[in-house]
């Protein structure tokens, strides 16, 4: 029987088309380590490999399975740039911090190749990306963006498509326009977790699954990690928890909040090769976005519905629903998978990147645009520890406000904010 995980519902198209997904024991006694990491996806898998590769003794743990969180259940997508986009930063912080910013991703999204290729590691790279508008009054915003990219951040990877060649490229009249970005593409991120695990683990980092943390605290001049099982004493330690932090660390917690968000994988769509025929992946403008693409063998897998609660009823009625909006000739379509989990946002949607104790860091809080800055974060910690790190410093200035409301009130409050937004992507 497949292993499912306790905190995500459904078992994914990724885990069951992954191959074999080796498992790792849980920590079993109490461990002395340079560097302790909470967190077994892609920041804590990148960060135990690139300290490990550098002789640094590195213990990692994780409250499940590897990539059982956001890093092997997302929508696959790389993206382009941070969450916010290049002009939106440039105006908040300046061009020279913006263009940083951008070059930074950039990097991001070289890493993740560089590591795939190093690794001789197929994770199912496949080119391509639209962003796509919902609403006509975008146009503008579009265009510019394209040009600014271009001209101001040596970026001319994009193209702005109009109706015509939007419909063709996304198989659908749903949308007015779009921005198709050739210098990206998208991935199977579950591929991707497996292949980091092997490479840190044969790099000497000591990997432990199902092994959850049940406190961390600062306590003679050590970094302290409890579990059930035993005690690790580090000289510093890696929060990579994102979106499942819970009461495990209250600034983190503060900072980064989880939102739900749900995938359904298609049969091969082998009658439809209509629908996105050059197997780009799709991101639309709506606030609570919808992102879609086609897989290697040709299923569409589609993801929505964020939730704002932890009300995991059954997903494939609302997720074909959203499907049959943009392909309506998919009405009934068999879905093979259907699964959920969460994703950490901030409220500027910006990465949380803070030192929360003395040697403690805690990083996470990508927003969405996880899968590419999740990946070069945890290298970028591991330099941090054995020599510094320029790159992260421009994470760690970033200004990341606390959610209001405090424990009690932050996931009512973002309920209903969002719900208002959902409103208003359907006005």
């Amino acid at each position: 029987m497949a292993w499912q995980s306790p905190i995500s519902p459904g078992i994914s198209w990724y885990e069951a088309s992954v191959g074999e997904r080796p498992e790792y024991a849980p920590l079993d006694g109490s461990v002395d380590a340079d560097v302790a990491v909470v967190g077994g996806g892609f920041t804590g898998l990148q960060a135990a490999y690139n300290l490990a590769k550098k002789g640094v003794n590195v213990v990692l743990i994780d409250a499940h399975r590897f990539g059982d969180g956001a890093s092997g259940r997302n929508g696959g997508q790389l993206g382009t740039g941070q969450r916010a986009e290049a002009e939106s930063l440039e105006a908040e912080l300046g061009f020279e911090r913006a263009r940083a910013l951008f070059d930074l991703a950039e990097n991001a999204k070289r890493h993740i190749h560089d590591f795939a290729a190093a690794q001789d590691l197929d994770i199912e790279y496949m080119p391509g990306q639209l962003n796509v508008s919902h609403k006509a009054s975008y146009e503008k915003e579009f265009r510019d963006h394209v040009e600014i990219a271009a001209t101001r951040f040596g970026y001319p990877h994009m193209h702005y498509m109009d109706r015509a060649e939007t419909e063709e490229r996304v198989g659908s009249k749903r949308f007015f326009f779009g921005i198709r970005d050739t210098g990206t593409g998208h991935i199977h991120p579950m591929k991707l977790i497996v292949g980091i695990a092997r490479a840190a683990q044969a790099a000497g980092a000591h990997l432990h699954e199902k092994t959850p943390a049940l406190r961390i605290e600062r306590a003679g001049g050590k970094a302290v990690i409890t579990t059930a099982r035993g005690t690790i004493r580090a000289d510093r330690a890696l929060i990579a928890c994102n979106a499942y932090i819970g009461d495990l660390e209250p600034k983190t917690a503060a900072h980064v909040m989880p939102i739900r968000s749900f995938i359904g994988a298609t049969v091969p769509l082998d009658k439809f090769p209509s629908i996105i025929p050059g197997s780009e992946s799709i991101a639309d403008t709506r606030f609570v976005v919808r992102y879609f693409r086609k897989t290697r063998d040709g299923r569409l897998l589609f993801g929505g519905r964020e939730a704002y609660s932890e009300n995991l009823d059954d997903m494939t009625p609302p997720i074909r629903r959203q499907i049959e909006e943009v392909y309506p000739e998919l009405k009934g379509i068999e879905l093979t998978h259907a699964w959920g989990g969460s994703v950490g946002i901030t409220m500027p949607r910006k990465p949380y990147v803070r030192e929360v104790m003395p040697g403690i860091t805690s990083i996470g809080g990508y927003s969405g645009h996880g899968v590419m800055l999740s990946n070069y974060c945890g290298k970028l910690y591991a330099e941090d520890v054995t020599g510094g790190s320029a790159e992260l410093d421009l994470m760690k200035a970033l200004k990341i406000p606390a959610f209001p409301g405090g424990s009690r009130f932050r996931s009512p409050l973002l309920f209903l904010a969002m719900t208002w937004y959902a409103l208003r992507d359907k006005l």
